[in-house]
């Protein structure tokens, strides 16, 4: 079993043939963190760089992070987490009213491929549920998430609360969803707008260096 081979597993989504590459390495004692980085997040890199170009979609590139994510599972095991390079921690959430979580899962997934430690807080996040989150776990960044024009008014509140609580300047935000424009971003002093996951990974990664 080559790295390159266990890359394309991830990369056609393949969830049964992730494992059963990632289980032979362990067994015949390849590196683990070679492992993760050569093998499975080699090949969700590929999958970020498709999907931005539209050469894949949602459905698809969500079998390949579940495959991905399968295969670093087994690994963490063999490696102690500080060994683990972490590229830096992001909270994310779907702002309060507002249920909608694919686009919001999806961002995650690729974030956690790309090496970001990210605390998901789920769906109908209100803006002292993501106050408390910056305090307790102090991200870099803090990404909300809308799908409705009746619900981004969350988005300027959270960043009101933020100020309030004196954590506005100690972590970025950006925001997105289908209704949310940089317009809006920046009419709510948001510090960025991501259009899809492949943008909001670009974004934290320019946050953070």
């Amino acid at each position: 079993m080559e790295f390159s081979e266990l890359s394309d597993y991830v990369l056609k989504g393949n969830v049964e043939k992730v494992a059963e590459g990632t289980k032979w390495m362990l067994e015949h004692g390849t590196d683990p963190l070679r492992i993760i980085n050569e093998g499975l997040i080699a090949g969700m890199n590929t999958v970020g760089v498709l999907f931005k170009k539209g050469d894949m979609f949602v459905p698809e590139v969500m079998r390949c992070a579940k495959a991905m994510s399968g295969g670093v599972a087994l690994v963490k095991p063999y490696i102690a987490d500080a060994d683990i390079p972490s590229r830096g921690t992001v909270i994310m959430g779907t702002v309060r009213g507002d249920l909608h979580d694919i686009g919001k899962n999806l961002v995650v997934m690729m974030l956690e491929s790309q090496g970001f430690q990210v605390i998901d807080l789920g769906v109908n996040i209100t803006s002292q549920q993501f106050v408390d989150a910056v305090g307790k776990h102090q991200p870099q960044v803090i990404g909300m998430s809308a799908l409705l024009t009746t619900t981004m008014p969350g988005m300027s509140e959270t960043i009101k609360a933020l100020e309030k609580a004196n954590l506005r300047d100690k972590v970025k935000v950006m925001i997105g969803g289908a209704p949310v424009t940089l317009a809006f971003a920046n009419q709510i002093g948001a510090d960025g707008y991501a259009s899809d996951a492949g943008s909001a990974v670009e974004l934290c990664g320019r946050f953070i260096a």
